[in-house]
């Protein structure tokens, strides 16, 4: 079943087989990684096929579930994840857009879908994410829906060649109160 998140500007859905071809460009363009995080493993759009197909031979240690972030016109734009970390029962977010993309509010509108997701549908008491310490952009977004720095780990990432510190941001269900975007699923 194709899962749907629908915002003002943005739908989120469930990443599919035939979005290899994007996602192979996508996580290959190293530019679209930037200077805050690490450049991903280059992936063959079928080595994602396969992971597409089998997604628990990858994923060792929590399920991941993968979303398109889409403009309104079904342009591909970005991608954003989630992912449940047992036994602590706390979801763990991650996000990126397209360079040419960034700046148009499509971000911040997708982390407050998804975060309006979870917490509707899932008996989770809080959400996790992190930033690199340099990347303002992106933590001014996570201020804007909610979340709060918890903390830095220290040398956490290595960054086009150098061990970069990261925040901890969080947002508790208390703090979300209730959804600031209509959010339903198809």
């Amino acid at each position: 079943m194709l899962e749907l998140l629908e915002g003002k500007n943005v739908n989120l859905r469930t990443v599919e087989r035939d979005d290899a071809g994007f996602l192979a460009e996508f996580n290959n363009d190293i530019g679209v990684w930037g200077e805050y995080e690490p450049v991903d493993e280059q992936r063959s759009k079928s080595d994602l096929m396969k992971r597409l197909d089998n997604p628990s031979n990858y994923e060792l240690f929590c399920e991941i579930k993968r979303f398109i972030i889409q403009r309104k016109d079904g342009t591909n734009v970005g991608v954003i994840n989630h992912w449940l970390f047992q036994p602590f029962k706390w979801m763990g977010i991650s996000y990126c857009i397209s360079p040419s993309e960034r700046g148009k509010g499509y971000v911040t509108e997708a982390v407050q879908l998804m975060i309006d997701y979870l917490f509707l549908s899932q008996n989770i008491v809080c959400i996790r994410t992190i930033t690199n310490v340099g990347n303002k952009a992106s933590q001014r977004v996570l201020k804007k829906v909610g979340f709060s720095v918890e903390g830095t780990v220290r040398k956490a990432g290595f960054v086009r060649g150098l061990w970069a510190d990261y925040y901890i941001h969080s947002i508790l269900r208390e703090e979300w109160k209730e959804p600031k975007i209509l959010t339903k699923t198809a």
